[in-house]
């Protein structure tokens, strides 16, 4: 896979992953007044029942379908071959889907009031279980895309899915009477399903009536026992320990859900005051800083196939390189998003949710940026690497490490203690995926072109930046929304115009030899 091609499919991917995003930020402020921050918490301690159910029959299946057609891309295999491959793994990842909804639905209540410790969440958790089947046949579809290195279907198909969600939502609200904030959040998981089956259509509909569709999926009459049982063996043994290290750490991610809430009461909050102050940390607070990530995301969702194929290929050179700008462009964006946060993030929590205690909390939440963005594209480079028990085993260390700070620190020091632990998780993972990365690959790293420059040119631009916003604030009549967005654009393109300046990036790096 050519760097062209990994810009190619990022931008396409980022582009989709931005629009969806602000869609999603939009639509968390309606959210969050439409259900308000107690339901809010509500709504987002589902997502970890979600998390764990999509990584059963999903996320690991996707994962090993992207890295496996890559290789046969990349061995030039039959597309019959490559088709049947993803046939197998559809049928897979549908069978653990509908086996899950079943289970869900019926333990609704004991899952509500033993594992998530709120009864509220029960009538969520039977209308979120209908979306399992859809999501889990996109995610084959998008792995099977991912793996041929066309991320345009998956692209639309992520905005098609945001587009339904927010539009289901608006039309239930408007058409049908709210009687309370409990119902609200009830609806949201509906829209949250509409997408799904939206999303799901969609990929069905492209995979049968795209280009060459006389090469797509076998019917079950001309699939041999061997050829089934060989792909469900190859796809299993290769999803296996992904799907291990994804349940773990979303079993974890789990607890700490559940944890944090807890460890807060026993500050003195009140169950209602722990849920308000969870709902604005995970649906206001990290949605802005995960936001950027969308680069990131796109890129490491491209970055495995590529490592991959290079591997199958033994191109030793060419994972060296795109593991080497990959891990630095991550840096650079965690840099600037580290500087916009600290600069502004106290205003764009209080302008934006009209909580400013979202923005206090940006503000801390800042210092992640760095260490979140270049972990994902480490992650993705090992596992393309075949490392998966690697990556597992140091993303449940990190994570055990948070659980076991959340549970002293909390308690004493309050949220001071929760963005503690966030911190030293995250540097420890980020270090040793970065140590791994490089006793694998011997990547060249610079340092003062990577680190150095660009921390020094951030640190003047958002002095310029912040004063440049006060002085207008006062003394122009701009609405303070636009002014804010105006100052941050023109800090990112101050940031970038430096960077090539002082040649910390350069357009040649990006060139494909010829």
């Amino acid at each position: 896979m050519s760097k062209n091609s990994i810009i190619k499919g990022t931008l396409i991917l980022t582009a989709a992953g931005l629009l969806t995003r602000i869609i999603g930020f939009f639509y968390k402020i309606y959210l969050s007044g439409l259900i308000g921050a107690r339901n809010l918490g509500v709504y987002q301690l589902i997502f970890p029942v979600y998390g764990i159910c999509f990584t059963l029959y999903a996320s690991g299946i996707q994962t090993a379908l992207s890295k496996l057609i890559a290789e046969e891309f990349g061995k030039q295999s039959e597309p019959r071959r490559i088709k049947r491959m993803l046939f197998h793994g559809v049928l897979l990842s549908l069978s653990i889907a509908l086996l899950l909804s079943c289970f869900v639905y019926w333990s609704s209540d004991y899952i509500a009031l033993h594992f998530l410790e709120e009864a509220d969440c029960a009538a969520p958790l039977r209308i979120l279980c209908f979306a399992f089947p859809f999501c889990g046949i996109t995610a084959c579809i998008n792995g099977y895309y991912y793996g041929l290195k066309k991320a345009s279907v998956p692209a639309f198909s992520q905005l098609l899915e945001q587009i339904i969600r927010v539009g289901a939502v608006l039309c239930l609200v408007t058409f049908l009477p709210v009687d309370g904030k409990k119902e609200g959040c009830e609806l949201a998981v509906i829209g949250i399903v509409s997408g799904e089956i939206a999303s799901q259509f969609y990929n069905l509909i492209s995979l049968l009536f795209g280009k060459k569709s006389s090469n797509h999926l076998p019917s079950l009459s001309n699939t041999k026992k061997e050829s089934l049982r060989s792909d469900f063996g190859v796809i299993f043994s290769t999803s296996l320990p992904l799907t291990l290290n994804r349940l773990l750490i979303n079993l974890l991610h789990s607890f700490e859900a559940v944890l944090i809430p807890k460890m807060l009461r026993e500050t003195g909050l009140s169950q209602t005051e722990a849920l308000s102050i969870y709902g604005i940390i995970t649906g206001m607070s990290m949605p802005f800083l995960m936001f950027p990530s969308t680069i990131t995301n796109s890129l490491s969702v491209l970055l495995l196939p590529a490592v991959s194929e290079a591997k199958a290929k033994n191109n030793h050179t060419t994972i060296a390189e795109v593991s080497s700008l990959t891990i630095k462009y991550s840096l650079l964006l965690g840099i600037l998003s580290l500087g916009i946060f600290l600069t502004f993030g106290e205003e764009l929590g209080s302008f934006i949710y009209g909580e400013s205690i979202a923005g206090v909390y940006l503000t801390i939440l800042a210092w992640l940026c760095p260490f979140l963005y270049v972990a994902t594209t480490l992650g993705s480079i090992l596992n393309g690497l075949g490392k998966m028990n690697l990556t597992f085993l140091n993303s449940v260390a990190g994570q055990v490490i948070q659980l076991i700070l959340i549970a002293k620190l909390i308690p004493e020091f309050g949220m001071k203690g929760y963005f503690v632990s966030l911190l030293v998780s995250q540097l420890s993972i980020t270090m040793v995926d970065f140590i791994l990365v490089y006793k694998n690959t011997s990547f060249p790293f610079h340092a003062v072109n990577t680190l150095l420059k660009p921390s020094l040119i951030l640190l003047v631009v958002c002095m310029i930046s912040r004063k440049l916003f006060e002085y207008l604030f006062l003394n122009l009549s701009i609405h303070r929304l636009l002014l804010l967005l105006l100052c941050i654009i023109f800090l990112c393109v101050s940031y970038l115009i430096f960077l090539f300046i002082f040649r910390s990036i350069r357009y040649q790096e990006w060139k494909t030899p010829k």
